[in-house]
């Protein structure tokens, strides 16, 4: 607690946690569709045409976040028509997108600023990265991803798990594939300044998969889900602060013990 009101005491850091818990949240949420879907690796291919993106803009002096943030929903449109048609298996679609994307951004750096602390900070994620103006268009952002997801909770359920079915009943399972996409594109964007593009599918794959370890049934998932990412993300940050360690990293790293306490979990309930 004297570590947290400590930290806490920092305006910079209030910022980051404000900002990093909604973006955590918001791809926690969207992860278990994502995951259930097979489509989690979009995080990563979506967070590399966001460097690309930003790239451009920092070498254009444009506002970063309002040049990646349509250009990322474009790319997560285009990914989502290209496995649709089912011409290009979605894993490759999205190696292909995520690969190019990056070495794009790498070129455009190297002829332009070079790799400057601010292109470091979209690769690697930083604390100190995080603006107030950034913070207020985050939160503002998150709240809206949030409140759809919330009402769209039984329709995204229906395509989760069944999307033949969903469409037979009349559910319009393409408008709603489209919506997660767009809502994780935003997501993506978002969480860059913190996680860096490196580090940012993390927050989509890590507590997806360690609800599933624990808890059957979709309502189950998506609340453990939200719950491990907000306290891996709270808990990453004050290790970061304590011991100097980069802030996405440990974030990961806490993801990652917490995986595998449940997956120790789950193997001890199968065998007793």
């Amino acid at each position: 607690m004297k570590i947290w009101m400590e930290m806490m005491s920092y305006p910079f850091i209030q910022r980051a946690v404000l900002a990093g818990t909604m973006v955590a949240l918001c791809a926690a949420l969207l992860g278990v569709s994502l995951v259930l879907k097979r489509y989690s690796m979009i995080g990563d291919g979506l967070s590399h045409v966001s460097f690309g993106a930003l790239s451009v803009a920092l070498a254009a002096g444009w506002a970063p976040l309002m040049v990646s943030i349509p250009i990322v929903i474009l790319a997560a449109f285009f990914l989502l028509r290209l496995t649709e048609k089912g011409k290009t298996p979605s894993d490759a679609a999205i190696a292909i997108v995520s690969a190019s994307s990056l070495a794009f951004g790498v070129t455009v750096t190297s002829l332009t600023t070079g790799m400057t602390t601010d292109i470091n900070s979209y690769m690697f994620g930083s604390i100190l990265a995080m603006r107030r103006q950034d913070v207020r268009l985050s939160v503002a952002l998150c709240a809206v991803v949030l409140l759809l997801f919330l009402f769209c909770y039984h329709k995204m359920f229906a395509v989760t798990f069944d999307e033949s079915f969903a469409r037979a009943t009349g559910v319009k399972t393409q408008w709603y594939n489209t919506l997660i996409a767009v809502l994780t594109a935003v997501t993506i964007v978002l969480g860059m300044r913190m996680m860096g593009a490196m580090l940012i599918s993390s927050l989509i794959i890590f507590p997806a998969v360690t609800a599933m370890r624990l808890f059957k049934s979709f309502k189950a998932v998506v609340l453990s889900s939200a719950a491990t990412a907000v306290l891996c993300f709270v808990a990453g940050i004050m290790i970061s602060y304590q011991y100097g360690t980069p802030a996405g990293a440990s974030v990961v790293l806490m993801n990652l013990a917490l995986f595998l306490a449940a997956t120790l979990v789950r193997v001890l309930r199968e065998r007793l």
